[in-house]
């Protein structure tokens, strides 16, 4: 392990990061929800089943990885539970019912994903209710920001930093997964979602040929509906500085099996898919794309 991080009874590995000193891509993949290590005071404090709190994993997204690194991409993979700590949210998206001893005044608007207790601490899950015995004093919440939150975030910044002054451009691929789709709006159901802000977070050059590398894959593949991204690439993606954010969403049911608790038969084929992906999006941004643009226009 390149470097790796723990709490303070190093129990548990909370996120590591691998493969930076050997990168040979302009490329991190990281993966925020997928951790599966729950501390004690999350299940002293659970309402519901532990079992439930599986619904706030993208359930072994981590383990869509094992081909990147070897082809010289970083990983980054945090291990801590979502339930304990979203990175997906900003350190402000705190809900205020989750707080014991602090007014509602002292935090900011909150969003739609803290209105439906989705927060920094995710708080409630629809069809299961409150998830916790009690509320978290603030100084609970600012610890786990301190031990966790605000060191991965800045694990990441420094490694785009390092991959951009290394190759002259980055690429986060921020990878998670979605429960299968199912709105009339959109048919036929996307397989794989990919978002960058509406245009925000990665250059358009970019975000197109990541749609059409996922389609040649032969994957239905969505732009940002129903999943846009969220605090990692408002926070990380700079196109301006040639650091580009993108977060890919796939549907659990294409790689876990029919209860989508565990790896499934289509495991291979999405790892075969995001090996290509970065491939082709280090190749555009490292050569011009002139190789990649030749390969579509032959098809």
């Amino acid at each position: 392990m390149e470097n790796s991080f723990a709490d303070d009874n190093a129990s548990a590995r909370l996120f590591s990061l691998e493969g930076l000193l050997t990168a040979r891509l302009p490329v991190v993949v990281a993966v925020p929800h997928a951790g599966r290590d729950y501390p004690d005071e999350i299940l002293q404090n659970l309402r519901v089943a532990p079992h439930i709190l599986e619904r706030l994993e993208d359930r072994h997204a981590d383990m869509l990885l094992p081909q990147l690194e070897a082809m010289g991409c970083v990983t980054l993979v945090a291990h801590a539970a979502r339930a304990w700590i979203d990175l997906n949210r900003a350190p402000s998206e705190v809900d205020p019912h989750m707080i014991s001893d602090a007014p509602r005044s002292a935090f900011a608007q909150p969003s739609a994903k803290v209105r439906g207790g989705l927060g920094l601490v995710p708080r409630r899950l629809a069809d299961h209710g409150e998830l916790w015995r009690r509320p978290l004093p603030h100084a609970e919440v600012a610890a786990r920001i301190a031990k966790m939150h605000a060191p991965y975030h800045q694990a990441l910044a420094r490694t785009l930093g390092a991959l951009q002054a290394r190759f002259g451009c980055a690429l986060l691929i921020d990878l998670h997964s979605m429960p299968p789709v199912r709105q009339e709006d959109i048919s036929p159901s996307p397989q794989i979602v990919i978002g960058d802000r509406y245009g925000r977070s990665a250059g358009a050059r970019v975000c197109d040929l990541a749609i059409r590398t996922v389609a040649r894959s032969g994957f239905q593949v969505a732009l940002n509906h129903p999943y846009a991204g969220g605090y990692v690439l408002d926070r990380h993606g700079r196109p301006a500085r040639s650091i580009h954010a993108l977060q890919v969403e796939v549907d659990r049911s294409v790689y876990l099996d029919a209860q989508m608790r565990n790896p499934g038969d289509g495991m291979e084929r999405v790892r075969s898919m995001l090996a290509e992906l970065v491939q082709a999006l280090a190749d555009d941004l490292l050569h011009g794309g002139s190789s990649v643009d030749l390969a579509i226009a032959a098809e």
